[in-house]
Order: structure tokens, then C-alpha cells, then sequence
């Protein structure tokens, strides 16, 4: 069954998240996963030259993205974090906006290269609504990429997550973990052309490794 998402009540736990980790002096970096320098790049895009970032948090990829001559967009339900990345990243050509990714999807109907989320909206987000809407937003032939923790062992669908441990104020939201091969029938369901999807090793043995997810339109 679906899960009940209270969408202002999650702007108002990733405002805090975005008070946590918003840093003035942060440059422009590209990651796909929790490890710094690990893993692919931006390639995993392909050879796009306009992107749409789901959940785009600190705005830190489509900033380097934009020094590279890409036109890209982000989207990020926190207010606080989309006012803090337009400030830190005007020079960059970026533009970020605030909005629920589902919301925007089906209200705007611009497309692009690619669509990607790293660690963001897809994330948080049903698959199951989501991706139909992003296969929309691509151009013929465009990529949709998403990265996040895999799910742990036996515990598939929607998860809750509670922020800042278990004492103060309810802040909650849903995370969506499945296995490889069901995010994959999630996205071929969704009429995309090709799917993969697969767990990226953690640079120590035994640490958490990175779901990544591509797909062609």
C-alpha cells in the first residue's frame, strides 16, 4: 500500500537537514556514491548537455556539471536549501527551485538529456509514481541515473526514517529500497527501453556499498 507522505511536514525536515550540511565554502564536486572519489563520474549521464537534478540537496554535482558547460536544473522540496544553493552557485549557471519532484514533473514540460539523483529524490520518492513522470522529461534516447544505499537484507518497499535519532520532534519521512532486479521491473513497467541496476563495492571491504541505477529511454 502506498505510504501517507505529509509533504509539508518533510519541507520542514529537510529545512533542518538543510541548516546540518548547507557549507558556504563547499566547491563544486561530482559522486555518485557515500565515498569520496569512488566510483563513476559523470559519464554515467552520457554525452548530455541539459540535466534536471532530482533532490538536488547542496547543489555540489549540478554545479560542476554547469562549469562543464551543462545546462542543468535542480529541484529540492527544502526552501532553505534551494535559497542557500541559487546564493552559492549563481556564478555557475545552475538554477535550482523549490518544489515536490512529483508536483513539477507533471506541471512542467521541458526535457532533457538526462534526469539523475544521487543520494536524493528517488530516493525518498514511489517509484512506481515517479518514474513514468521522469521518463516524460527526457528527451528521445535520454538517461534517468539514481545512486543510494542499497537495501538491507529482507527489508523491501518503503522504509520510515526518522531524523536526528529517536528524542525530540517527530521528523519523518519514507526511503524506497528494493532489490536490483525490482527496481528494474519498476522501470521497464515504466515504459523505459533498457534497465540496470546493480550494488557498486564499497572501497573497504565490509562497508556499505552504492546502488546505482540506469536507464535509457
Amino acid at each position: 500500500m502506498p505510504v501517507p507522505h505529509n509533504i509539508p511536514a518533510e519541507a520542514e525536515l529537510w529545512d533542518a537537514y538543510a541548516l546540518s550540511v548547507f557549507k558556504d565554502d563547499a566547491e563544486p564536486v561530482f559522486n555518485w556514491t557515500q565515498y569520496a572519489g569512488h566510483g563513476p563520474g559523470p559519464e554515467l549521464l552520457g554525452d548530455a548537455s541539459t540535466v534536471l537534478e532530482l533532490g538536488c540537496g547542496t547543489g555540489r554535482a549540478l554545479a560542476h556539471l554547469a562549469t562543464c558547460g551543462v545546462r542543468g536544473r535542480g529541484v529540492d522540496l527544502s526552501s532553505v536549501m534551494v535559497e542557500k544553493t541559487n546564493a552559492r552557485w549563481a556564478e555557475s549557471g545552475a538554477t535550482f527551485v523549490q518544489a515536490e519532484v512529483l508536483e513539477y514533473l507533471a506541471a512542467h514540460d521541458e526535457t532533457y538529456d538526462a534526469v539523475y539523483s544521487i543520494f536524493g529524490a528517488a530516493w525518498f520518492t514511489d517509484p512506481g509514481r515517479l518514474f513514468p513522470l521522469v521518463r516524460e522529461r527526457l528527451n528521445p534516447g535520454g538517461t534517468f541515473v539514481f545512486s543510494q544505499a542499497p537495501a538491507i537484507p529482507g527489508a523491501y518497499g518503503p522504509q520510515g526514517m526518522y531524523k536526528g535519532g529517536f528524542a525530540g520532534k517527530a521528523m519523518f519521512t519514507y526511503r524506497y529500497g528494493y532489490r536490483p532486479a525490482v527496481w528494474e521491473r519498476f522501470l521497464t513497467r515504466a515504459g523505459f527501453a533498457s534497465a540496470k541496476a546493480e550494488v557498486l563495492d564499497a572501497p573497504e571491504a565490509g562497508h556499505i556499498g552504492t546502488l546505482i541505477v540506469r536507464a535509457g529511454r
